[in-house]
């Protein structure tokens, strides 16, 4: 009988265990909240020292060349996690392309969410990264979902150093029947919070684990199993499913005050995807309509998460947006006057 060597057993984002992990994980702090930090491409130069004594004089500082390659900052969606972005990070960090996902406060290993109005407190967070990461070069956004959101909210912000945004996905224009269900809070989902028995925990995990791939791929029958897995840790129980659907109305509801697109002027790329059962590809081009300068991509093969569905292909479009988004804003930057470059959003 002939051995059948069988594949090694996939890890995180569906790589083969034996493979050294390119992405880098850390813990960092941004606007007061510790947060995990996912992190590829070629580690950042040193900082220029301090001005030393040799031989009785002082020296200069050591001059350290300011990188100008693109710097990725991707941020997830609501209830999920820097890990969405593993499968991209991986196809980023083989092309020596720097880049970063952070978990934003409430979600994956950040600390909560404090109470009040959250968009407020992820501004905070998004403009701290933007700020860390602008000092080792131009900084290009790109969103998925509620992170979408968060990148077009810094884009409105004229004094952030933002090269560019990519905004996949983003809710709030024209959404689908389920975010609208969500925020108007029918009648159905006002009987399971108000359940005088908790639904078990096994019947909750059950059920997500069936409605999750539905949701976030084109194809639930390609979902990958780490990733499922991540999306139904959120929902261990009764109480923290009533929970997370309590912080989503609350979400909806501030969506409806989140934008002010006339103030966005950097580069930004607009994805609509035709399998979203989250926001439809309408809403993509009512925010492509809504931002004048902005180009549209619609992808009918792609669902709410194309990181998932397609990681070679999302890497390559950020990576070649990004490099045209840093030529436009450093050409924009070369024909303002000196006296009116205040406030610039070109890193």
């Amino acid at each position: 009988m002939t051995a059948t060597k069988r594949p090694a057993p996939a890890g995180p984002g569906g790589r083969p265990s034996t493979d050294p992990d390119p992405v880098r994980v850390s813990f960092r702090r941004y606007a007061g909240v510790r947060t995990r930090v996912l992190e590829v491409g070629p580690p950042a130069a040193e900082p220029a020292q301090p001005a030393r004594r040799s031989l009785g004089r002082r020296s200069g500082p050591r001059a350290v060349p300011r990188p100008t390659a693109p710097r990725l900052v991707l941020l997830h969606g609501y209830c999920d996690s820097a890990d969405t972005w593993r499968p991209v990070l991986a196809e980023l960090a083989a092309a020596g392309i720097p880049a970063i996902a952070v978990d934003l406060p409430g979600f994956g290993d950040a600390q909560p969410l404090r109470p009040g109005p959250i968009l407020p407190q992820l501004d905070a967070f998004t403009t701290a990264v933007i700020r860390e990461q602008a000092v080792l070069g131009s900084v290009v956004l790109a969103g998925n979902s509620l992170g979408g959101t968060m990148s077009l909210r810094a884009a409105q912000q004229p004094r952030l150093p933002i090269s560019g945004v990519v905004s996949i996905a983003a809710p709030g224009f024209a959404d689908s029947w389920l975010v609208r269900t969500v925020g108007r809070y029918p009648l159905p989902l006002r009987l399971y919070s108000s359940l005088p028995l908790p639904v078990p925990g096994f019947l909750v995990r059950k059920v997500a684990e069936q409605v999750v791939p539905r949701l976030l791929y084109a194809d639930a029958g390609a979902a990958d199993e780490f990733q499922v897995r991540r999306f139904t840790s959120l929902f261990p129980d009764y109480r923290a499913t009533t929970a997370r659907l309590d912080q989503a109305r609350q979400l909806v509801a501030e969506l409806a005050d989140a934008y002010r697109l006339d103030k966005v002027r950097v580069p930004l790329l607009v994805v609509a995807c035709g399998k979203d059962k989250l926001v439809t590809a309408r809403s993509g081009r009512q925010l492509h309509t809504l931002v004048p300068h902005s180009r549209l991509l619609v992808r009918e093969d792609w669902g709410h998460c194309p990181q998932l569905d397609d990681p070679p292909e999302i890497a390559e479009l950020l990576n070649f947006f990004a490099a045209g988004a840093v030529r436009t804003t450093r050409a924009k930057r070369a024909e303002t006057p000196p006296e009116a470059r205040e406030g610039s959003a070109v890193s």
